[in-house]
């Protein structure tokens, strides 16, 4: 039996089965989602980068239905959720990334108040393709440890910057002085 996250059909076509996915997959089954670990990993030491980032798991639930009674418009609903093996941007140690998404996609064109619009760039879709994009999508701008006090490196960082040789400081104070 095939993963039902890696099946291509039309959206219509998964709605019509009122299809119900269940996610348990490694993220080494997310393209994007493994690229964005391995490019963000990659900054380590070799000896620092955690092995196993590959065996972390997905786990979810997916629907698809028809969101009106002409079954017009196909939806899919569900969540997904992981860890991802990441670097803190603060004190740039590794660390684990809680990631989940909720999600409530029409998949249709044109613009509904009540759902989110899932643009098509094909006729067909792969519901793994959905999941990791959205996932990717939930990765925050600046990746943090929760509390600075986690943060291996954060006072090593902060003394540094203290210590950091300002060219031009004494160009302000001398323009500071002339005004």
């Amino acid at each position: 039996m095939g993963n039902a996250l890696k099946d291509r059909r039309t959206p219509r076509e998964f709605a019509a089965s009122r299809q119900v996915i269940e996610i348990a997959d490694k993220i080494s089954e997310f393209e994007r989602l493994s690229a964005y670990v391995e490019t963000e990993l990659a900054a380590l030491d070799a000896d620092r980068i955690p092995t196993d980032w590959g065996e972390s798991r997905v786990c979810g639930r997916l629907a698809f239905r028809f969101a009106d009674g002409r079954e017009d418009l196909p939806l899919l609903e569900g969540h997904a959720a992981t860890r991802v093996h990441t670097v803190c941007q603060r004190c740039l140690e590794p660390m684990e990334l809680p990631l989940e998404v909720e999600l409530h996609l029409l998949l249709a064109d044109g613009e509904f108040d009540d759902f989110e619009v899932w643009e098509l760039d094909e006729a067909t879709i792969r519901p793994v393709d959905i999941v990791d994009e959205a996932l990717v999508m939930s990765i925050p701008m600046s990746v943090l440890h929760d509390d600075a006090d986690r943060c291996e490196a954060a006072t090593t960082t902060a003394e540094a910057v203290e210590e950091k040789i300002r060219p031009f400081a004494a160009l302000r104070e001398q323009m500071e002085q002339s005004d």
